[in-house]
């Protein structure tokens, strides 16, 4: 119970203030708001980045299954083709040359290299054995003519004779047959004189047509034997026009023709061309090689080309205006047959295709393609059809 003297302590108290938790409050739930929102805003931003992280994701996935490939559109094939193939060049006449006599070396005139014309003299060859047995043949020849014109003698005689009825005919027709007789052995006589003339010209060894010596086999004072071990003396070609012999692929034989142009060229002169006919050919194929052998007729008169060395020769084939070329890197070799792949509609559709010519780095196609179509170059082996592909840019195909 208070009294009037004691003093009202809660009069004292200082009251608080009713304003100030309210601000505060206020305060705190903006600082909370402003946390929300920052969480809610990283929490979008984390979103936003994996969605796009995933949309790269597909589209890397997307271009990984995607093919990219490059294309090329078939070339209409009106020009000429070159076929390049190598040929064996041999001289255009070519012999070894013997001796037709017995006997020694006794001198020769022209070594390997040197240039000779028909006639001229290349060696001589001493015979005495042959000189000798002419001498006898000759003689024997004088003897049989003597022994023919006595026998002439008598039988005109016995004819005469006869006329008057002096002789006999039987003894007449034996002087007629004595002349014969010996009229034979003059014939026997003179052909085996000229025999051995013929052989006794064996001496000189003369150059049977214009070339150049390419082997002399012999030398002064070797030993000459024409029948039993016949030795090749010299041997000569003729270099002003040349042989050469190309193997053609049976697949370009049909374009060969007899008269046609071609050029020569020569890793040993490569500046220089050469120009040769088709002159003939085999008219079959190897069936070895499947080759037709051509032979092209080349003029050297310059003599630059030699026998026995290679060149190349170039054909020309004529082309098919209907046909299409295509690189030879666009082929594809299935069981199904030859194919090649072609883009149509963002696919890859595999064609079949047939091959007119081979020309080695392009083909002649001659069904299967059309001059729009884009064939994709270097197809994979295990590319198979409608599988999705990309063409490369600035290829220009149509998709």
């Amino acid at each position: 119970m208070t009294t009037e003297l004691e003093p009202d302590i809660t009069e004292t108290l200082p009251q608080p203030d009713v304003a100030e938790p309210r601000e505060f409050v206020q305060a705190a739930g903006l600082v909370a708001l402003f946390a929300v929102l920052t969480i809610l805003a990283v929490i979008g931003l984390g979103l936003r980045a994996r969605h796009a992280a995933a949309q790269a994701l597909v589209k890397t996935a997307q271009s990984a299954v995607v093919a990219r490939v490059s294309v090329v559109h078939p070339q209409p094939n009106g020009s000429n083709e070159e076929l390049v193939l190598p040929g064996n060049i041999q001289a255009f006449v070519e012999a070894p040359i013997y001796a037709r006599t017995h006997g020694y070396l006794k001198s020769w005139y022209f070594d390997i290299g040197a240039y000779v014309h028909q006639g001229q003299l290349l060696a001589e060859i001493e015979t005495p054995e042959e000189d000798q047995q002419l001498d006898q043949a000759r003689a024997d020849l004088k003897s049989a003519q003597a022994n023919m014109n006595l026998a002439e003698t008598t039988a005109v005689r016995w004819q005469n004779l006869l006329k008057k009825n002096a002789v006999s005919k039987q003894e007449t027709d034996q002087a007629v047959s004595d002349f014969a007789a010996k009229q034979a052995t003059v014939d026997a006589s003179s052909a085996n004189v000229r025999r051995l003339e013929q052989l006794q010209s064996y001496e000189k060894v003369y150059a049977p047509f214009d070339g150049v010596i390419t082997a002399r086999e012999t030398d002064i004072g070797a030993l000459i034997d024409g029948d039993s071990s016949p030795r090749e003396l010299f041997h000569l070609a003729a270099i002003n026009k040349l042989r050469v012999f190309v193997p053609v692929p049976e697949v370009s034989a049909a374009s060969i023709a007899n008269g046609q142009r071609v050029i020569l060229t020569s890793d040993e002169f490569p500046n220089d061309v050469f120009h040769g006919t088709i002159a003939r050919d085999s008219n079959a194929v190897d069936p070895a090689s499947r080759t037709l052998n051509v032979e092209v007729d080349v003029v050297n008169q310059n003599h630059k080309l030699l026998p026995g060395s290679y060149a190349f020769v170039h054909i020309k084939e004529p082309g098919n205006a209907k046909g299409l070329t295509i690189p030879a890197n666009t082929l594809l070799f299935r069981k199904e047959g030859l194919q090649a792949a072609v883009v149509r509609n963002g696919h890859a559709e595999l064609v079949p295709i047939t091959i007119a010519h081979d020309y080695g780095g392009t083909v002649e196609v001659s069904s299967g393609l059309k001059r729009s179509d884009s064939v994709i170059l270097d197809p994979s082996d295990s590319l198979i059809g409608n599988t999705p592909v990309e063409v490369e840019p600035g290829d220009g195909a149509q998709q």
